[in-house]
């Protein structure tokens, strides 16, 4: 029977018993960093069943925003701090962090894993010289999310892949400060936050990161141009004070009514069809993510996985815990308590041929679509050197990301022009790669 999702407040969680660890001899303890989305708060609370059937370990949870969980992991982990014993981290930090030694392989899994069954192109993302090194929990893409009652009102029609120049024009005609605001985009400063969103932006627009020779690209026509449709985006059709929403605030403005287009994470799709959640459940349209005529979509590929530390001292019963929280069992759990439309997305190839899984989330096929046609070897018009599609795979990125985020998002909020923007946008990526030296001269 289903049961509505119950949202605990608690940022630490002690579950389990005190019973004797057979292999140790002691009880297992194990200290697990997640972030504070909706799936995993799920996944905490499910994780009774998990304890109910390993009496032998306990669960100790931290959970955190999204900006918090990566400076405290990233601080743990660099210096063998031994915090935690499983974290939640992306597609960007898994091969990094692999590299140097960091992670455990996620090898030899107990249970039926079945590892085969994981998306390729999420899977090589995860992965290190080919071994897969983080479990995905869930994987995303980006597409766009619209309200069709506002569309068919407004005489409107979505295509079933629009480009940025529809978008706008949509947004002008549904934008109504009264009611709701035409389009609602990432503004928030971070990596993963308003550059996620304008980085793919970019990609679609011809922008690109670094040239073949590491030589930064931010002046290039590409980002000016996404940079210039962003700001006019959100600072004539979008919400108040744009800069200090990141996914989760619009998120809940979408869920209120208050979007009529939401360019953004596929995963979004089960919170804002969800009728307990959100006020417009029944009139939710999807479509891909925008393109601007040059054959690059601003959609993306991210997975939130569950790693190991090499650091922790409980890998052995960490492992049983993340083949727990990332399998097909875990899948069913979640389908048989909340239903199949709250599964969590994009891990596993079939949850997508479940007749079930379809009817529940009628937006399945352009998840997939989305996942599949994200290609961070090709992530944009004019060759790269790099991977990543809404993020450069180096370790200097996220210095980088950091301090060009907070930069445009001083541009959303008028503090400064786009071209002051731009040009700090370059210069600092100019000095975080010179001092990062990662460019071999």
């Amino acid at each position: 029977m289903m049961t509505s999702f119950r949202v605990k407040t608690a940022c630490a969680l002690v579950m389990g018993g005190g019973a004797v660890f057979a292999q140790h001899g002691v009880a297992a303890e194990l200290t697990i960093a997640t972030v504070d989305n909706r799936d995993m708060l799920r996944m905490r609370e499910l994780s009774e069943d998990f304890v109910a059937e390993h009496s032998d370990i306990q669960l100790n949870w931290v959970t955190l925003d999204e900006s918090t969980l990566r400076q405290q992991v990233t601080t743990d982990i660099a210096t063998s701090g031994g915090r935690f014993d499983i974290v939640t981290i992306g597609t960007y930090e898994a091969p990094i962090w692999a590299e140097r030694g960091w992670l455990v392989p996620i090898a030899d899994m107990p249970g039926d894993y079945q590892p085969e069954d994981l998306l390729p192109t999420v899977r090589q993302a995860l992965s290190y010289q080919d071994v897969l090194y983080a479990a995905p929990f869930y994987a995303e893409s980006a597409f766009t999310m619209y309200r069709t009652d506002l569309f068919e009102d407004a005489g409107l029609s979505m295509p079933r892949a629009p480009s940025w120049d529809f978008l706008a024009q949509a947004a002008e005609k549904l934008s109504d400060s009264d009611e709701h605001y035409g389009i609602c985009l990432r503004g928030k400063p971070g990596w993963g936050e308003n550059m996620a969103l304008l980085t793919a932006m970019a990609n679609a627009f011809g922008g690109r990161w670094f040239d073949e020779e590491w030589q930064p690209q931010l002046e290039g026509g590409g980002w000016r141009d996404a940079l210039d449709l962003y700001l006019t985006l959100l600072g004539e059709y979008g919400p108040p004070n744009p800069e200090d929403n990141g996914y989760n605030e619009n998120l809940a403005l979408f869920q209120q009514g208050k979007c009529g287009i939401w360019v953004d994470a596929t995963v979004a799709a089960s919170a804002v069809t969800d009728p307990e959640a959100s006020e417009v459940a029944d009139r939710v349209g999807f479509a891909l993510a925008p393109d601007n005529g040059l054959d690059k979509r601003s959609n993306w590929l991210w997975a939130w996985a569950l790693a190991i530390p090499s650091s922790s001292e409980q890998s052995e019963a960490a492992k049983r815990f993340v083949a727990w929280a990332t399998s097909r069992g875990y899948q069913e759990l979640v389908a048989e308590r909340e239903g199949w439309s709250q599964v969590p997305p994009g891990t596993r190839a079939p949850l997508y041929d479940n007749p079930s899984y379809r009817e529940a989330a009628p937006y399945s096929e352009l998840v997939l679509e989305s996942l599949r046609s994200a290609n961070p070897d090709d992530p944009t018009v004019q060759a790269v050197p790099y991977r990543g599609v809404q993020y450069v795979a180096i370790p200097a990125f996220q210095g980088i990301g950091t301090a060009v985020g907070n930069r445009f998002a001083k541009a959303l909020a008028g503090d400064i022009s786009a071209e002051e923007a731009i040009e700090d946008a370059q210069w600092v990526t100019e000095k975080v790669t010179e001092q990062a030296r990662f460019a071999q001269q």
